[in-house]
């Protein structure tokens, strides 16, 4: 994918994956991806443990323990730069927040106006991904939904994000300050739910895929064609999924 602005206030800067087994989740995507884990960092807001991962000894991601009954899924972060006050601007929206979530305490599960999750992350807190846009880590993050227009409101109302079309693709580009942070693409609802689904950069889409099958997981998605990519949905083996492109030209 292009690439993206990560450092700048109202960018996405983190992601991870919540697992009801962390600890086995670290051994599916350290397989998968050949990350490495730092000690677990206790939770703030419920019990559980967080594993920040790391390629080449620099941050791609991380995984933690999820909250009671909630599903496996991976969680997009946006860095603000006060959460209480995007928190405030989020319900004024038309969104809702959840509640205090992950291993920072200034950190904030929100949905969006259609109900999507996602995550805001306090700026200073921490520097957020330190490797993107290479084989085996973060390439971008796109929101699925049916209502575009009522998505850019809310989104240009958080983070001054604003919309440009894309040629010849299935997606447009979300640009602040003239910079890629994100995807949008429209969805019917019925078969592909609202989500902010997260892509990471492979060097070879059937080999990862066959990968992720060996290792207990499954693919949602069969590598196919797209254009420029080569691309597959993985399910981990607790019902996690997460978009894998290999750049064809």
């Amino acid at each position: 994918m292009s690439k993206r602005d990560t450092s700048s206030v109202g960018a996405p800067c983190w992601v991870d994956t919540w697992q009801p087994d962390p600890r086995a989740a670290k051994e599916f995507y350290g397989g998968l991806f050949g990350w490495s884990f730092d000690d677990a960092i206790p939770l703030s807001g419920f019990e559980g443990e967080y594993f920040p991962a790391r390629l080449d000894g620099r941050l791609v991601g991380g995984v933690g323990q999820a909250p009671p009954q909630s599903p496996a899924g991976w969680l997009t972060h946006v860095r603000v730069g006060d959460v209480g006050k995007q928190v405030a601007r989020a319900e004024q929206a038309g969104g809702r927040r959840l509640g205090a979530f992950g291993a920072l305490a200034s950190a904030a599960l929100v949905a969006d106006s259609s109900g999507v999750l996602f995550c805001l992350r306090q700026a200073g807190e921490n520097d957020g991904i330190e490797l993107a846009d290479q084989p085996n880590c973060w390439a971008m993050s796109s929101l699925h939904t049916p209502d575009i227009g009522k998505a850019q409101e809310f989104y240009r109302t958080m983070f001054e994000w604003e919309l440009t079309s894309t040629p010849g693709a299935p997606f447009s580009l979300w640009l602040r300050e003239g910079r890629v942070v994100a995807v949008v693409t429209a969805t019917d609802g019925a078969d592909v739910p609202p989500h902010w689904s997260v892509n990471f950069a492979v060097s070879d889409a059937d080999d990862t895929a066959s990968r992720a099958v060996a290792l207990g997981g499954g693919t949602v998605l069969a590598p196919s064609d797209t254009p420029g990519f080569r691309s597959a949905v993985i399910r981990d083996p607790w019902g996690g999924v997460v978009a894998v492109s290999a750049a064809t030209a």
